[in-house]
């Protein structure tokens, strides 16, 4: 934002990077104007329509991959999908990480707990779900 390298700036971009790959939305977009930003944009969106933001190539991947064939874009049944789940949770990570005020953003270390839970969440849901 103009200022000097730190540590909570990496941590911004970051964030946005996230927010980027999974929109497939380049925070220069023309759609970002007039106080629109990729993070706003995220924000309102989510959790009830996350379905709606993800790259539309990510979706035809997770298909053509097996792993969530019954994702459309009409259904968003965030509740009962453990990738929709998943895609919430890295987007929220990426919301957090770019927050406007430095002093709110997520640490790193808070940032590859969460990653690596969601990791352990998508390879053994049921073991979560049994509470093991």
């Amino acid at each position: 934002m103009g200022s000097e390298l730190s540590t909570k700036g990496d941590v911004y971009s970051y964030g946005i990077l996230l927010l980027e790959m999974l929109t497939g939305k380049k925070p220069t977009n023309e759609r970002f104007k007039e106080g629109l930003s990729l993070h706003n944009f995220v924000k309102a969106i989510l959790p009830d329509r996350v379905v709606e933001i993800i790259d539309s190539i990510l979706l035809q991947e997770s298909v053509r991959g097996g792993t969530s064939a019954n994702i459309t874009l009409y259904e968003n049944n965030l509740g009962n999908d453990i990738h929709l789940q998943c895609l919430n949770s890295i987007f929220e990570i990426g919301l957090a990480c770019s927050t406007e005020s430095p002093s709110e953003r997520m640490d790193m270390n808070n940032v590859i707990t969460k990653l690596c839970s969601i990791r352990e969440k998508l390879l053994h849901p049921t073991r979560l779900r049994r509470g093991i």
